[in-house]
């Protein structure tokens, strides 16, 4: 057996392969490694016990927005998983670049540099826990992070996003969790809310649309800035509504926030007659949202130690 036979089947994920499959081969066992994922480097067994939480964000270079969303969703995890050290990597190279070009130096590294910095000061057991909203492109970066990093330590685990499982089979329903716990307004006649995500190219935008069937509401709607519905594809769905109150469906009121729904899309919908009202919070500025992202930190941590 190989190296790299023997390095993916140390690699687990969440989903099991039917027990009636003895032997599966090395690719089938890389497709199924799916969920929370889990590694454990049988060469550093002996090695001591030294744990820390790897959080991982895109980032944003909106002082005020890091500190209501992405500060206190880390605060959280510290303060449930006391003792232990947390660190905070941005994942988005280009928001560390402007913010040390605006600073003069950037506090958050990316996560090549943290987890070299961990192995240096001697730490063993890596919970990596990615603020992502969903399994899209910056996940995968995560995940591809995981991988790179897996066989350095003697064991590290990679949480899921925010929402992942959807529901099917015996797996827990994350979409129908956190749409009960966004802080939507009450129903209004004659008032819409829209939900801006930011969408991707990666199939995993499909992920928008089983929000909008999941989320329960008629008044309630979801597109994104580079995906799939835009927002000139909800326009037809307005026609019985006069008032419009814009949201964003991500971590951080950032840039997206600030330049495209409170700028271009507020522009828009204005000239098509609404009357438009911005809410310009996070989702990290939601207790319930936090606590969701410590459920997953938690699935992670805890397998650290198992």
């Amino acid at each position: 057996m190989s190296n790299l036979e023997k390095i993916t089947m140390q690699t687990r994920g969440t989903f099991k392969l039917n027990n009636e499959i003895l032997t599966p081969p090395i690719p089938l066992q890389v497709a199924t490694q799916i969920g929370m994922l889990e590694y454990e480097n049988e060469n550093l067994r002996d090695a001591p016990d030294k744990s820390a939480v790897v959080v991982l964000s895109f980032g944003t270079t909106y002082q005020d927005s890091l500190e209501k969303n992405i500060l206190a969703t880390v605060n959280t995890l510290q303060n449930a998983f006391k003792g232990v050290c947390n660190a905070l990597s941005f994942t988005s190279h280009i928001v560390i670049k402007r913010i040390t070009e605006n600073a003069g130096f950037c506090p958050y590294s990316a996560p090549e540099e943290t987890l070299e910095k961990l192995l240096r000061e001697g730490f063993t057991k890596i919970a990596l826990v990615p603020l992502a909203i969903i399994p899209g492109l910056e996940y995968k970066y995560d995940v591809a992070i995981f991988h790179e990093y897996k066989t350095h330590f003697k064991k590290m685990t990679l949480a899921t996003p925010l929402m992942y499982w959807q529901g099917q089979e015996n797996f827990p329903d994350d979409i129908s969790e956190v749409m009960a716990a966004l802080d939507l307004p009450a129903q209004e006649k004659g008032t819409a809310i829209l939900l801006m995500a930011h969408g991707t190219p990666d199939p995993s935008n499909a992920y928008y649309s089983v929000m909008q069937e999941k989320i329960q509401r008629d008044d309630v709607f979801i597109y994104t800035v580079e995906g799939y519905p835009l927002l000139e594809n909800l326009l037809p769905k307005l026609k019985n509504f006069s008032k419009v109150i814009l949201k964003p469906l991500m971590l951080v009121a950032g840039d997206h926030a600030n330049n495209d729904m409170a700028g271009e899309h507020k522009n828009i919908l204005t000239r098509a007659g609404f009357n438009v009202e911005i809410q310009m919070q996070g989702l990290g500025e939601n207790p319930k949202i936090r606590e969701i992202y410590l459920k997953r930190a938690r699935q992670a941590f805890d397998a650290l130690n198992k």
